[in-house]
């Protein structure tokens, strides 16, 4: 295995130095705009005396094709929108617009607005703007809609009351994502759905001046901001699929702070005094999809064998170096409500015996058959976006080559997309964020329940449907924790997903930058407070 990884760590370094020779070219690495900011930005940007020392460029690894903010996260990512409720440090729930919050009862509550508020646009946030946002919100977004159960909402002054169709304990959780932002609808009406998803006006503490689709935004400072002006006057948001020109632009100093860097990179940046690099651990979590219908891994002996075939201890150590853990469910181990049991650790005999167990054999070329049919298996993989990602399943089709199992990738831009189109797969590449609002719940419920955001090849587990129900009405946070261990060993006995690793972020970071650290949620990026020396 060690000699496969060194073979893949040099073609990478390939890549890198053939992307080095290009990158005069490449507009995602370029040290200004590459033409792409609109001339309105490029003059706002000449006449800004202290641009030069109080600009800084971020580049992130996921493109996007829309500043929607309540279909994607980049809104407040780049901080344009802002959220009723936030995560702290310490991944609790607390105020953000709203000043504060309580149960009237078990399905209705009640946000207090936080008084003198503007959108970017000058208006006043009041609960009207609130419920308004809401209301686009739910329209536009099934998955939103899912998330939130909103039955109605009323709004007077600065008070918003929200009702849900059920009981709904854990609601507030679900207020601090990035897709529950507060955005005016005002403004969205008066410029049109196309051109507001190109800049939305929300309450952040910068606005869009630019927009290059799948490329870059261009932001400039919003002097009304409520919790004071931003230290920074503009901000350039780049996105970058390829880890190797992300690393490569944060090398060269044209960018001050990077997602994602490619690991095997790392040594050759500590060697720059300039430069930094954090290790954080995050809420993230690889993993496979097993696909219900396929013929082959609907056999759970086949889905367990292959799962036994996972070696995150190499995963972990030769291609992430050491960033990342072993997964032994969706949630981070050191969480709360995170799997407190061992994780499966690489087992070639106990897979082959599971798959004789289930009827294959190997023929005259090693490879195993059952009935005559070879056990070949089709896996849809990322392309990109983090670096790890396109190599994961390479290690594994590797192990699995021992066991007699031919695997065949199936690179694509979203897996999610494709096996949610197609049925002509057996594994497919997941990457999410598992417990974003410093809960369980949502992931369990999204992931788990047929029709889930992050349930595309509607997969269902028997037993786990009465757990989910109980954790669903239930408040009491201890309790919750224990509904949601249960629930994740119901799911792991089931094995319709392998759970692989939890990922460190790895950010790198200027010296200059100032007033700002990466958090294990990834939501807040641009800030109020970050600043470059």
């Amino acid at each position: 295995m060690s000699v496969w990884i060194r073979s893949q760590r040099r073609t990478v370094f390939l890549g890198f130095i053939w992307m080095l020779c290009l990158s005069i070219i490449l507009p995602g690495c370029t040290q200004d705009n590459g033409g792409s900011a609109s001339s309105s930005s490029s003059s706002e940007k000449n006449n800004s005396s202290s641009s030069a020392s109080k600009h800084l460029t971020i580049i992130h690894s996921l493109p996007n094709d829309t500043l929607d903010p309540h279909n994607t996260w980049i809104a407040l990512r780049a901080g344009i929108t802002e959220t009723l409720l936030r995560l702290d440090e310490n991944m609790e729930v607390s105020p953000w617009l709203a000043s504060d919050w309580e149960a009237k009862d078990d399905r209705t509550w009640i946000f207090t607005i936080r008084e003198g508020i503007k959108f970017q646009d000058g208006t006043l946030l009041d609960a009207e703007a609130v419920k308004a946002s809401f209301e686009r919100g739910i329209t536009d977004s099934k998955a939103l809609a899912a998330a939130l159960k909103i039955d109605s909402i009323e709004a007077s002054g600065q008070k918003l009351q929200i009702t849900t169709r059920e009981p709904y304990p854990a609601f507030p959780t679900e207020l601090v994502h990035p897709t529950t932002s507060i955005i005016s609808v005002a403004a969205e009406d008066s410029m049109g759905k196309v051109a507001f998803n190109s800049a939305p006006v929300g309450t952040g503490p910068f606005r869009v001046t630019s927009f290059t689709s799948g490329s870059e935004i261009h932001l400039i400072r919003f002097d009304d901001y409520w919790d004071g002006k931003a230290k920074l006057n503009e901000v350039t948001f780049k996105f970058n699929a390829d880890a190797n020109v992300r690393t490569l632009a944060f090398q060269s100093k044209q960018a001050d702070i990077v997602f994602h860097l490619a690991p095997e990179m790392l040594a050759s940046i500590e060697t720059d005094s300039e430069l930094g690099v954090s290790s954080v651990t995050g809420l993230r979590t690889h993993y496979f999809t097993y696909n219900p219908v396929s013929p082959k891994v609907s056999d759970f002996r086949v889905r367990q064998a292959l799962d036994k075939l996972i070696d995150r201890d190499s995963i972990v150590q030769d291609i992430m170096l050491g960033h990342a853990s072993p997964a032994n469910g969706p949630f981070n181990a050191a969480l709360p409500f995170g799997n407190k049991e061992g994780y499966q650790k690489l087992d070639e005999v106990g897979a082959s015996q599971l798959l004789e167990n289930a009827g294959y054999s190997k023929g005259s070329d090693g490879m195993l058959q059952k009935e005559g049919q070879p056990l070949t298996l089709k896996l849809i993989a990322f392309t990109g976006v983090n670096p790890e990602l396109p190599l994961i399943p390479q290690v594994v089709q590797s192990e699995a080559a021992k066991a007699g199992i031919k695997i065949e990738i199936v690179s694509v831009e979203y897996p999610d997309v494709y096996i949610a189109d197609h049925t002509d797969w057996d594994i497919s590449t997941a990457s999410y964020l598992t417990s974003p609002r410093g809960d369980g719940g949502s992931f369990l419920n999204s992931a788990y329940v047929p029709g889930g955001s992050y349930n595309p090849a509607n997969i269902e587990v028997k037993g786990l449907e009465p757990i989910l129900k109980e954790l669903n009405v239930t408040g009491d946070t201890e309790k919750r924790n224990q509904l949601t261990q249960q629930a994740v060993t119901v799911i792991n006995k089931d094995v319709p997903h392998s759970y692989i690793i939890n990922p460190n972020i790895l950010v790198g970071v200027n010296n200059r930058v100032t007033g700002w650290k990466p958090g294990a949620e990834e939501f807040y990026i641009i800030t109020h407070t970050l600043d470059v020396k």
